[in-house]
């Protein structure tokens, strides 16, 4: 080949020569308390529940809960956000379970903090879908649309009881107008000004959601699109994102994480708040069973994966792989 004078004198390649210089020149590194672990508990039940749509997923019993938060611990990951599936046939037209203190998921809540203590986040899904008869996120008018206001009033209350059973931040998942208002009005005024408020604040209407109604035992019929974001739209997100932060929210979130990438970009450029993103149940199952069928490499794509998102700037994930990811940077 032909050279004139130094060319190429700037040689980006330089860079990129061996494991440690690329190590040293990286722009963005995963960390441990970088993550937070979903985490299903299932009423009722002896021995954990395989869900089927995601591997190496499980509905845990309230035992296997306290370990896989005790291992959390150990592997250094910041928090656990718990989601409960009571028993069918206590779900109602109001989602009672939701409020109740002895419900499943208040019940995990207080196991989660005898367990752990302080020392990991214990995070509580604030939302009745998991706990309601027709599956949606609020209850409903007489003509069966989720109506708004009347959903803020269990919100509320779920969110006293919630933090009663120890939640250290609750994370509103609904997106229901003016719902961070009222649920930080709602703990202040039991005394409860130290609980956080993690608002899901742009939560698109998504098709990579459908693992996880299995793995919440969804009762939903049709779909979610008159409350959640329309995954066509970018500038509404910074719309919900000011009021969010008007209303008291103490961290914002953008979910799913990867199809969303350039809302968590515009979000985190916007706010001096933590951001988080939440990696869903599809985006795990894609890349487990592209992997279980050999057509990816399962660990690069994890990390891949994930150091999209935090390159995106989300200052937290949510991930089904947190506590084993956060054992492989140790």
């Amino acid at each position: 080949m032909t050279t004139y004078g130094s060319f190429p004198g700037t040689r980006p390649r330089r860079l990129r020569t061996t494991p440690v210089m690329r190590r040293m020149v990286a722009e963005t590194r995963l960390h441990p308390a970088d993550f937070i672990l979903p985490a299903f508990v299932r009423e009722g039940i002896a021995e954990p529940v395989p869900i089927a749509a995601m591997p190496g997923v499980v509905q845990h019993t309230r035992d296997t809960l306290k370990k896989a938060a005790a291992e959390a611990v150990a592997a250094g990951i910041s928090g656990i956000m718990l989601f409960g599936v009571p028993e069918e046939s206590k779900k109602d037209a109001v989602g009672t379970p939701g409020t109740d203190p002895d419900g499943i998921l208040q019940v995990a809540i207080r196991d989660v903090r005898a367990e752990v203590g302080d020392e990991l986040l214990v995070m509580s899904d604030l939302c009745l879908d998991e706990t309601i008869d027709h599956g949606h996120c609020g209850v409903l008018d007489a003509e069966g649309r989720v109506d708004n206001d009347a959903t803020l009033e269990r919100y509320a209350e779920m969110a006293q009881v919630q933090a009663d059973a120890g939640a250290h931040v609750v994370g509103p998942s609904g997106m229901m107008d003016g719902q961070i208002g009222v649920i930080r009005d709602a703990l202040d005024q039991i005394g409860r000004e130290d609980v956080a408020v993690l608002a899901y604040t742009a939560k698109y209407a998504s098709a990579f959601y459908g693992p996880f109604r299995e793995a919440v035992g969804s009762s939903l019929k049709g779909d979610r699109k008159t409350y959640q974001q329309d995954p066509a739209n970018a500038r509404e997100s910074l719309r919900e994102l000011a009021l969010d932060l008007e209303e008291g929210a103490d961290m914002v979130m953008v979910k799913p994480a990867g199809p969303y990438l350039d809302i968590l970009a515009r979000v985190a450029d916007s706010v001096d708040v933590p951001v988080a993103a939440y990696q869903i149940s599809g985006e795990y199952s894609m890349i487990e069973a592209a992997a279980e069928k050999g057509w990816i490499d399962r660990d690069r794509a994890i990390l891949e994966s994930l150091t999209g998102i935090k390159r995106a700037g989300a200052r937290n994930i949510l991930t089904y792989w947190a506590t084993e990811v956060a054992q492989r940077l140790l």
